[in-house]
C-alpha cells in the first residue's frame, strides 16, 4: 500500500519546473524524496546517497539517464537506483504516476498505517 502524495497540478507544471539534466527535493511523508528528470522521463529517488549522505537533488543527471552526487560523484541508474560505478549501493525508488488531476509520488505505507 501507498500514500500518493501530490506533488504538481499538471505534467506541464513539472516540466516547467524542473529541467531536463535537473532535479528537486521533496519532503513527502518524513522521507526526502528526489525526483530527477532526463531525456526518458521522470523518476523519483531517495535524496541522501548512500555513500556519504550528500543531497542527490544538488548533483546532476547525465543523457546515460544516471543521477550524479554532488560530493564523490557516485552515480546512480535511476530506473533501477543501483550504482553504475561498480560500487554496491543502491538507491530507495519511489513510483510516480502522472494522472488527470496531477503528478503524484508513492510512498510506502508503513506496517502500522496499513
Amino acid at each position: 500500500m501507498h500514500h500518493w502524495i501530490k506533488v504538481y497540478e499538471n505534467r506541464s507544471a513539472i516540466e516547467n519546473n524542473i529541467a531536463i539534466g535537473r532535479s528537486e527535493v521533496f519532503m513527502l511523508k518524513g522521507e526526502k524524496v528526489c525526483i530527477a528528470h532526463t531525456a526518458k522521463g521522470f523518476f523519483a529517488v531517495q535524496d541522501k546517497c548512500p555513500h556519504n549522505a550528500a543531497s542527490l537533488s544538488k548533483g546532476y543527471c547525465t543523457s546515460e539517464n544516471e543521477i550524479v552526487c554532488p560530493l564523490h560523484r557516485y552515480r546512480f541508474d535511476l530506473e533501477s537506483g543501483r550504482s553504475t560505478a561498480g560500487g554496491i549501493y543502491t538507491l530507495k525508488s519511489y513510483p510516480i504516476e502522472f494522472r488527470e488531476d496531477g503528478v503524484y509520488v508513492g510512498i510506502k505505507a508503513k506496517w502500522w498505517e496499513m
